[in-house]
């Protein structure tokens, strides 16, 4: 598939929030890990050293492609639930944070001395009908780690840390887990197919410090749609 492919942006970043309730959801079969990342791409779970690099991911595309490849499950941290005012259920389980020079494929190289920090999760519609194809989870770190072009764009967010932030980034599809339906269309929007699990990627859109660790990265859950109380809710590597 070609990386010329532009990944979805979050609908977080253009929808207003709703309040929504916080549940725990199901344990996630671990397994295997996808296949990981060469080239110019470093891969770094917390709590480990550089890891070896591979191919950037394929990308889903804006109508939700059927080439997306299909993964067995990656080692994931412990499942969270989250309802949407719609009824939407959604289960996140996070699996590795990493930073690389070009985290969603072709993308402009960053300045010297920087990089983009990206995060995977296993994003799973957890009821019985389709849902949106939204991304609830937001990358985040250390101010300290961003360049100073880029400080007053590092956002810090309610039931944070104040010593983290969240720079505009992108999400997209880059696995289906098993025998996961790839996302469809329907009236203009994207939905997940009942049941479906993906591997969802999320990549800032503006470089940081290269020395940014893999144990420097977070990611949270806080906007209002899905969580009721403002507090943002850590998804834990494993």
């Amino acid at each position: 598939m070609s990386d010329s492919r532009q990944p979805y942006r979050s609908h977080r970043r253009r929808k207003k929030s709703h309040a929504g309730r916080l549940g725990l959801a199901g344990a996630l079969t671990g397994a295997v890990g996808i296949a990981a990342v060469a080239g110019a791409i470093v891969v770094l779970r917390p709590g480990t050293g550089d890891g070896a690099g591979s191919p950037p991911p394929s990308l889903a595309g804006q109508g939700g492609d059927a080439a997306v490849t299909s993964a067995p499950a990656p080692k994931a941290g412990p499942p969270v639930g989250f309802t949407t005012p719609e009824g939407y259920g959604y289960t996140l389980a996070a699996v590795m944070a990493g930073t690389s020079r070009q985290p969603l494929g072709a993308t402009q190289a960053p300045p010297s001395g920087t990089t983009y920090a990206y995060a995977d999760y296993v994003l799973t519609n957890s009821g019985r009908r389709p849902v949106l194809l939204d991304f609830p989870a937001d990358l985040f770190m250390p101010k300290s780690q961003v360049p100073s072009s880029a400080q007053e764009r590092c956002m810090p967010q309610a039931g944070i840390p104040d010593d983290m932030c969240t720079l505009p980034n992108h999400s997209t599809v880059t696995a289906r887990i098993g025998g996961s339906k790839a996302p469809v269309e329907d009236g203009g929007d994207t939905m997940i197919p009942a049941g479906a699990s993906y591997v969802v990627r999320i990549a800032s859109d503006l470089p940081v410090k290269e020395d940014l660790s893999a144990d420097d990265l977070r990611l949270y859950v806080w906007n209002a749609r899905f969580t009721s109380d403002r507090k943002g809710v850590r998804l834990a590597f494993p």
